[in-house]
């Protein structure tokens, strides 16, 4: 749990106390997410980030250059070919460098994934919230109004539609069946005969 009082307090000449709070609580969400991974996946993203540096981009293509111009020039220098053209050593060492380095990056984008699951249901969760309490802030408004005998009392439709609320499976129906209708208006535009060229001519005429 975040203490605001310690959260804040070394913030509180720079930000306001409950921006300093929201930032804490979302740094939390982050540190928690990272303090729950295995012994494996931190083992896997320490790697990760280790690999994903230029230098060892830098590195692997010295190496290979290196190992191409070694074989070339070995028989050169009276030395053996130890990986002849077309370097199959060096394809198959490639190869399994390629897959260690796919395992890592998945590894790492499925816990990058689920800590942005976890934002996008807090940023739903507080939207709702936040559409609540504006719906009640409206409605009490509205009965203010009504009930004020300074306040002239007339009927604003908009203000009584923003009051009641949303119901989220509502707004998931609606945007399902709009992408569908939408879709469905694109497809028959593209499915749509273009008008021929002649025929166009003979209306003009």
């Amino acid at each position: 749990m975040i203490d605001p009082k310690s959260s804040t307090g070394s913030k509180s000449t720079i930000l306001p106390s409950h921006i300093a709070e929201t930032v804490d609580a979302v740094a939390q969400i982050h540190a928690d997410h990272h303090l729950k991974r295995t012994a494996m996946e931190r083992f896997m993203d320490n790697w990760t980030a280790r690999l994903a540096r230029p230098p060892v981009l830098a590195g692997v293509v010295c190496a290979v250059v290196l190992w191409i111009a070694l074989n070339l020039l070995a028989p050169l220098v009276g030395y053996a070919i130890v990986d002849a053209p077309p370097f199959p050593w060096l394809f198959e060492a490639l190869t399994f460098l390629g897959l260690i380095m796919g395992i890592l990056i998945l590894s790492t984008q499925r816990r990058a994934d689920q800590l942005a699951e976890l934002r996008e249901q807090m940023t739903l969760e507080l939207a709702s919230v936040t559409e609540r309490k504006v719906a009640k802030v409206i409605e009490l408004i509205e009965e203010l109004r009504r009930d004020s005998p300074t306040l002239k009392n007339r009927t604003d439709p908009e203000a009584r539609q923003m009051s009641v609320r949303t119901s989220p499976g509502e707004v998931l129906i609606a945007i399902k069946d709009s992408h569908e209708e939408m879709t469905s208006r694109s497809n028959d535009i593209a499915s749509a005969p273009e008008p021929k060229a002649g025929s166009a001519a003979d209306a003009a005429e």
